[in-house]
C-alpha cells in the first residue's frame, strides 16, 4: 500500500501581494464531490514574493492511494481573508487526478471559483503562466 505526501511549495497569482492570511484547503474527493479523507488546511503562507505566495508545507493524504476511488481527485482550494467583507474567500482552486500521482515535482493549473468538485465546468483562472507548484513523495508501507 502507498501513502502520498504532497509538499505545497508555492502558488502564482497576479495579485499575490494583496492576499491577506492566505492558506490552502486540501481534500480528496470522488467524482461526485464526496470527501474520501478528512479535509486539511495548511498553515498560513510563509512569505509572499512578487507573483508568488510560498507555503513550503507538507500535507499527508490520510488514505492509501490504492483505496481512493477510481475517478477521485485531490483538490487544493486557495483561500484568503477579505477585510471589507469580513470573511475568508476562495480565490481559485486546482486539482490532481489519480493518473497525475507520481513522485517528484508537478505544476498544475489554477481554475476560477466556485470550486467544481465534479470537474464538469472548469474555467482557467488566467491565461498567464501562473500555477500551483507541488512536490509529491510516495511512501510504501
Amino acid at each position: 500500500m502507498t501513502l502520498l505526501t504532497i509538499k505545497i511549495e508555492k502558488i502564482g497569482l497576479k495579485d499575490a501581494g494583496q492576499c491577506i492570511d492566505p492558506y490552502i484547503t486540501v481534500s480528496a474527493k470522488d467524482q461526485n464531490g464526496v470527501d474520501l479523507t478528512p479535509v486539511q488546511d495548511t498553515p498560513l503562507a510563509s512569505r509572499k514574493e512578487d507573483m508568488y505566495i510560498h507555503f513550503n508545507v507538507d500535507v499527508e493524504i490520510q488514505k492509501h492511494i490504492e483505496q481512493l476511488a477510481k475517478g477521485a481527485a485531490i483538490f487544493f482550494e486557495f483561500k484568503h481573508y477579505k477585510p471589507k467583507k469580513r470573511f475568508t474567500s476562495t480565490k481559485c482552486f486546482a486539482f490532481m487526478e489519480m493518473d497525475e500521482i507520481k513522485p517528484g515535482p508537478v505544476v498544475i493549473e489554477l481554475y476560477r471559483k466556485p470550486t467544481d468538485f465534479r470537474r464538469k465546468k472548469l474555467q482557467l483562472l488566467t491565461k498567464k503562466p501562473l500555477y500551483l507548484h507541488l512536490h509529491q513523495t510516495l511512501h510504501k508501507d
